[in-house]
């Protein structure tokens, strides 16, 4: 009998030592981390046409936006303004490898302020420039960014390929008189604004240049371009098609390439075809 007994006691010291565990795995609330404070940081973005000039106001600005990469909720957004900066600084001044490129002057860039509470990958994209909307390009990158770990100077930089390519003469829409010769002009000039000349920084003699006259989709002419000896324009004549050849008119296009740099750029116009010049009224 007093086997049994003790058999029995020896079960009720079971649910006595798992209440004591269970007990003593139940965390104190004095040992709960509170939620991380969020730490100011300050992002700076520039966004440059590449190989010349930073995107400023004289273009129109570039648009940036910064979004966490994981969700792609919006972190910050604004547009990119000032000025193009020192030339003298940005394309003809030696420099190491960590010194500043575009911030050594005053120059255009985007900057704000993002609260961050942990390591955290975002995407930062820009597009510009805005001004210009036939020519707009977009770039984005993802970078890490630290609590607390401002990024200055320089900050991330975007480059935007390509050129601005404006049709000038003939006015976009005016009307063509079948079988004249006509003279074509375009500038051309870097995303920032820069000047393409020969002998420039952005030098002509390094970029093709040409037009094309076409009907509907159809190419019926190319013409190489010269430079007419302002500013950054080019130009060269071009001969008229009919008005039964082109019933809906024509479209003017130039073409900008630099293939070693690997900026291109495009303008394109659309006329209307007149079979005549229209005689001017004799006045009673």
């Amino acid at each position: 009998m007093s086997h049994w007994l003790r058999w029995l006691s020896g079960l009720s010291v079971v649910p006595l030592v798992l209440t004591s565990t269970l007990q003593a795995a139940e965390p104190s609330l004095e040992t709960i981390e509170p939620p991380p404070v969020p730490i100011a940081t300050e992002v700076l973005v520039r966004v440059v046409a590449h190989g010349a000039m930073v995107i400023g106001d004289e273009v129109g600005g570039a648009r940036v936006t910064i979004a966490e990469a994981a969700t792609g909720r919006l972190l910050a957004s604004g547009l990119q303004q000032g000025e193009a900066g020192d030339q003298n600084q940005i394309m003809r001044t030696p420099r190491l490898m960590e010194e500043p490129r575009f911030s050594s002057r005053p120059s255009a860039s985007f900057r704000t302020t993002l609260h961050l509470d942990r390591p955290t990958l975002v995407e930062i994209a820009a597009q510009g420039p805005l001004g210009h909307p036939a020519a707009m390009q977009r770039a984005s990158k993802t970078v890490l960014l630290i609590p607390g770990q401002d990024l200055t100077n320089d900050g991330i930089v975007l480059h935007l390929y390509g050129f601005i390519v404006q049709i000038e003469q003939p006015l976009p829409g005016e009307s063509l008189i079948a079988k004249d010769d006509v003279i074509l002009t375009a500038s051309v000039r870097t995303l920032s604004g820069s000047l393409v000349r020969p002998h420039g920084d952005w030098d002509s003699r390094k970029v093709t240049i040409y037009g094309q006259v076409l009907i509907g989709d159809r190419v019926v002419e190319r013409i190489q371009m010269f430079y007419s000896g302002t500013k950054s324009r080019f130009e060269a004549p071009f001969f008229v098609p009919t008005s039964t050849e082109a019933p809906n008119g024509v479209t003017l296009r130039v073409v900008a390439a630099d293939g070693a740099g690997g900026n291109f750029g495009m303008g394109e116009a659309n006329y209307p075809v007149l079979s005549e010049r229209l005689k001017p009224r004799v006045k009673n």
